[in-house]
């Protein structure tokens, strides 16, 4: 064994934010070139990629070794008192032997950035005390504690911390850990292995592994650039020894040719370490029904009383099939708690007038509609619960609920309450295309006009790569051939390209457990922030069997809410978007003119054009409409409009015509391609969607199988054999292109739901439209013109008048208030005889303007009525909160204009009459 084999057991991966750059694909494909059978991964202080690397080296049949390099407090994690990054903590390398030693590491490494936390997220000796079963720990690289300590001379200081470590682990599952790149200093390597000697311990050989190849070093050396703001030729910057790469066995033997048995101790300890991940197992918390029914009853009862509400005392029996068939397949797979939860929370929304509501394929199912999960009926609509869950597999289902913006957080802080362990999920942003280029430019020391200009040559797309962009756009491959500064930042580019940058809360994630999350997920909290995190990104959090839902907080829903809130407080009416005829011919005249801004989906310039030729005059228009306007299906946008306005068109079956009569023939959504695979060729609607899969991915086999089956049931149909090849070329055609209509028809909804509040109520419409946008300017600018357009003013800012938010406002009509509106333009709370109002622009949209400021303010006016002027005002309003800034903002945006004097004498004089207030 002494002269053959070595596995690396300290290596960073990309998971160690630019700081390793080394992707698992690429790491277990050179490990095969080596002929290494096992690996280790040890980022720093996370377990980000711990589950990625599992399944992708336990494909490739390479034993993982799954670890961390840890951060150690000298002291209490607690204690923050240390001064810089470099005396916060030492290294130190924990591999887990075994399922307690990989539950053991979920918990450390979530304590050292929900306790420890400083610089890094450090543990302690105390945690590692309490948490070391089935861990093996090794001292680390150069910066952990015994050699920080030989380093400094001090062999007794060594001495004890090794003592320390030796006390937590036992002999058997600690090891001095040796090292030796080119830069490091010999001596302390030799007085590490002294060390062992005098105290009986074994040996370990590592290589701090950062880059794969040896080739790797420049691109790593801009990697580490980009994180610490340095050039890439900067004397001072963080400097890696050159051969941190993936060593093979034979260079790492003769390295330690020496002490050959730190070597054999690599092969030693994976021998040791084999854990083994239960990825089938599922951890979703159990609702416990009040009634002290079962999950799957209460369920049950809970949909059929939702059927009578939706349909009527008397269930037809069409409702009742469909909804026995859903919940026999729903509760047969054990996910009647999880559609229990998601009712839950939305009827806790409900009771709190917090508007929510299921997006994407969640709302094709009729137990979604009777729980009120979407006021979507699937049946009026020809929605199918096979797009949603394929019976035949066990995945956990995926409702995607939209929240009203506003409401999000106190519909997380119930969940939390109510289940206890919840946390938001973390998502890893890489380095795309365009952005690496940026980077490397910056880090090279290239121009920026330079940069931008090379970054704009890459086309816009989601896949796009550097590669794909060479071969796509001529300018940048005769760049790329003509120009070395060019090759050369493309070439660094293409060796980073795709790897992980920084960690960021996903928008929506949210992850749901009845035990402590830590028992299955390692938690991450990001620096200055109290949101717990996961640190496994959403598939992966859902490959362990965890609960995750998307709460999905959709401005849209919070401006209908704030607008109906506005007519029921100035107006006295309620309106009930949800039971609104979709019918309305002159809602439907706003989409046909295309005066869609403001509408949610509508709003593009594209979107506008494509509306003024369609002229649609019903739902089903919008929901197309939606379906359409994408990359892909936009080539069918001229046969549908054609279409509607009379061409003629054929198809040559009756079922397709049945099927695709609400389209003129064009298959639009997946549920249509669905209903003619399962109605025409005889394939079950959970295989049909299967076959859409397939076709959008190229599958060739699945096609071509599924093509025969098609057409023999289309021969039994009556069709000849030539047709049903026909249709399916059809499929074929079509079938990548569909669109979910469940998601669709849920967006055409709200998209009405908007137009419906701006053809009706423009006012309180737009107020709260510019309140949600009130942090973009552009489009505030944007809808305040379109405002203008329809005849509605939006007026300056008012320091009696305007509020936190956009305001309306309505001029008093009756003879009363002649005589004030002659004297100062008064507006009051409308009612019938109140002609057209106005917006009153809100004092936190005035830029430098916040919103304790104003809050500060409307306390005082609330108290003292009306401020008659400057002065008046700077002696009543806190002017701590209402600072210079503040007050010289408002000045500038007109909101003391009606208390008398001009802008300029007020800019003149604010600071005296500040100076004036402040000695009251």
């Amino acid at each position: 064994m002494s002269d053959k084999g070595f596995t690396h057991l300290h290596l960073h991966s990309q998971y160690s934010l630019l700081d390793g750059a080394i992707a698992f694909d690429g790491l277990l494909k050179r490990c095969k070139e080596l002929e290494m059978d096992a690996v280790a991964v040890t980022d720093h202080g996370n377990m980000f990629g711990a589950v990625e690397f599992y399944t992708k080296a336990m494909a490739a049949h390479i034993k993982p070794i799954i670890g961390i390099e840890a951060y150690v407090a000298p002291g209490s994690r607690f204690d923050r008192t240390k001064t810089t990054i470099a005396d916060a903590a030492y290294h130190l390398i924990l591999l887990a032997e075994n399922n307690a030693g990989y539950q053991n590491l979920l918990k450390l490494t979530s304590a050292g950035y929900t306790e420890g936390f400083y610089y890094r997220p450090r543990i302690d000796k105390e945690l590692l005390a309490e948490l070391n079963e089935g861990l093996i720990a090794t001292s680390a690289c150069l910066k952990g504690e015994i050699a920080v300590q030989l380093a400094r001379g001090d062999e007794k200081a060594a001495r004890l911390a090794a003592e320390s470590y030796l006390k937590i682990f036992g002999p058997d599952r600690f090891f001095i850990e040796v090292q030796n790149h080119e830069d490091d200093d010999p001596n302390v390597r030799q007085t590490l292995i002294d060390l062992a000697e005098k105290m009986g311990l074994p040996l370990v050989a590592t290589n701090d592994v950062h880059f794969l190849q040896e080739d790797d070093y420049e691109a790593h050396n801009c990697l580490c650039c980009i994180s610490t703001g340095k050039n890439a030729d900067d004397a001072g910057r963080m400097i890696y020894p050159k051969d941190v790469f993936l060593k093979s066995p034979e260079q790492m033997r003769q390295l330690f040719a020496e002490t050959c048995e730190a070597c054999d101790n690599t092969l030693a300890i994976v021998r040791r370490c084999n854990v083994e991940l239960d990825l089938k197992k599922r951890h979703a918390p159990r609702f416990k029904p009040p009634d002290g029914s079962s999950p799957e009853e209460f369920l049950t009862g809970l949909c059929y009383e939702g059927a009578k509400q939706r349909y009527g005392k008397n269930i037809p029996s069409q409702i009742k099939v469909r909804l026995d068939r859903e919940l026999d397949v729903i509760e047969s797979k054990g996910f009647a708690s999880y559609f229990l939860i998601v009712w839950d929370f939305c009827k806790y929304a409900h009771e709190n007038n917090i508007p929510v509501g299921a997006r994407g394929s969640a709302v094709g199912t009729l137990v979604g509609y009777c729980l009120r999960l979407c006021d979507v009926d699937p049946i009026r609509y020809d929605l199918l619960f096979e797009r949603f869950m394929d019976p035949e597999r066990n995945e956990m289902p995926d409702v995607d609920i939209d929240i009203c913006q506003a409401g999000r957080a106190k519909i997380l802080d119930y969940v939390r309450q109510k289940y206890g362990h919840v946390a938001q999920i973390i998502t890893v942003g890489t380095m795309n295309a365009r952005a690496v280029i940026r980077d490397i430019c910056r880090v090279l020391g290239v121009p920026l006009a330079e940069a931008d200009r090379l970054a704009k040559l890459v086309p816009f797309s989601l896949d796009m790569t550097l590669d794909k962009a060479l071969k796509a756009e001529p300018q940048l491959k005769q760049d790329y051939e003509k120009s070395e500064q060019t090759r050369k930042v493309i070439d660094i580019c293409k060796r980073l390209e795709g790897l992980a940058r920084h960690a960021s809360v996903h928008a929506a994630g949210v992850v749901i457990a009845d035990e402590p999350l830590t028992n299955f997920v390692p938690l991450y909290k990001a620096s200055g922030s109290d949101d717990i995190i996961t640190q496994y990104e959403g598939p992966m959090v859902e490959k362990i069997g965890l609960l995750k839902m998307d709460f999905l907080g959709l401005k849209t829903l919070s401006v209908l809410e704030r607008a109906c809130r506005l007519v029921k407080d100035i107006h006295g009416e309620t309106i009930d978007l949800e039971k609104l005829e979709l019918t309305d011919a002159s809602v439907f005249r706003i989409f046909s003119s295309g005066k869609t801004k403001g509408v949610f989906q509508f709003e593009s310039a594209g979107m506008q054009n494509l509306l003024m030729k369609m002229k649609p005059d019903r739902i089903e228009d919008l929901i197309a409409a939606n379906a359409l306007f994408r990359p892909g299906p936009m080539i069918l946008i001229p046969d549908y409009v054609d279409r509607k306005h009379g061409a003629k068109w054929t198809l040559p079956h009756p079922i397709m015509k049945e099927i695709l009569d609400e389209t003129y023939g064009i298959m639009v959504y997946q549920e249509q391609v669905m209903r003619i695979c399962f109605s025409l060729g005889d394939i079950p609607l959970r295989e049909a969607y299967g076959l859409i899969k397939a076709i959008s991915k190229k599958k060739a086999r699945t096609i071509a199988k599924e093509r025969e089956r098609f057409i023999a049931g289309c021969v039994d149909k009556g069709l000849t054999s030539r047709q049903a090849q026909q249709i399916f070329e059809l499929i074929e055609r079509f079938a990548g292109y569909g669109f979910n209509k469940s998601h669709s028809t849920r967006y055409a909804i709200i998209a009405y739901q908007t137009a419906y509040m701006k053809t009706h109520w423009p006012v309180e419409f737009m107020a709260a439209l510019l309140t949600y946008e009130m942090g973009n300017t552009d489009n505030v600018v944007e809808y305040i013109t379109e405002f203008r357009e329809m005849a509605i003013e939006v007026q300056a800012p008012d320091i009696n008048e305007s509020g936190v938010d956009f305001t309306p406002l309505y001029k008093k009509r009756d003879a009363s208030c002649v005589e004030n509106e002659k004297q100062d333009t008064q507006y009051a709370i409308r009612n019938t005889q109140y002609e057209n109002g106005v917006i009153r622009f809100g004092l936190a949209a005035v830029k430098g303007v916040g919103e304790k400021a104003v809050e500060q303010i409307i306390a005082a006016r609330r108290e003292i009525g009306r401020f008659q002027s400057l002065f008046h005002f700077c002696e009543n309003v806190d002017l701590r909160a209402a600072n210079k800034q503040v007050i010289e903002a408002l000045i500038k945006a007109g909101a003391f204009d009606r208390l008398g004097g001009n802008r300029a004498q007020m800019m003149a004089s604010f600071e005296n009459a500040m100076q004036v207030g402040a000695g009251l």
